[in-house]
């Protein structure tokens, strides 16, 4: 008799994990392992970056300015949190919010690629160009710039996995340029169509 897992188990097992890695060197300074928060399992699955400061200190992933934005666009397209699963490809802190290394994204796959299996979501939403990069490099799909990629669905199949890539453009990005903040919102009435015919 086969045994059946519960998705919500199996990620609280992984999280257990994740809190006690030290694979690379921002285990030794960070304040807080950010995991993700969400539905599991979840039709739908934004991938950040990596924790700011203030995820960072609470452990909870877009809980800062660019958190806020992101709670806005969710809003718009009658989605919480609490409908959808939300991560990042770092579970770390980089010091002074610096962009993540090679190595620190490669050591942090594994728990990303655990959690993709767990969610089993229909559509993966990238943010920004780091998330964008890795995912890319997952599903066999060539990486040009988020410029270019931001708001286009492509179809992407590994192993047993069918689904939708939709990159975005990081929440954080309209901090600096307020006018890739219309480009978010454009792109997020996009998504809800795309999840319009799947629920």
């Amino acid at each position: 008799m086969d045994t059946i897992t519960d998705p919500s188990i199996e990620m609280q097992q992984l999280a257990k994990k994740i809190q006690q890695c030290c694979s690379c060197e921002l285990s030794s300074t960070r304040t807080h392992i950010v995991v993700g928060t969400g539905i599991i399992p979840s039709t739908l699955m934004f991938i950040g970056e990596a924790p700011g400061k203030n995820e960072d200190q609470q452990g909870i992933p877009f809980v800062g300015r660019a958190g806020k934005i992101f709670d806005q666009l969710l809003n718009s397209i009658q989605l919480h949190r609490n409908n959808v699963y939300i991560t990042n490809i770092l579970k770390c802190r980089p010091p002074k919010n610096r962009n993540p290394t090679i190595h620190e994204i490669t050591r942090c796959s594994t728990w990303i690629d655990q959690q993709l299996k767990i969610i089993q979501p229909q559509v993966i939403a990238p943010m920004g160009s780091f998330a964008t990069h890795y995912c890319c490099s997952k599903f066999n799909i060539t990486f040009t710039t988020i410029g270019s990629m931001h708001g286009i669905p492509m179809k992407i199949t590994h192993r047993k996995f069918t689904g939708t890539l939709y990159p975005l453009y990081h929440p954080a990005a309209t901090i600096y340029n307020n006018q890739l903040k219309h480009t978010l919102f454009d792109d997020f009435k996009k998504l809800n169509k795309i999840l319009s015919t799947i629920l």
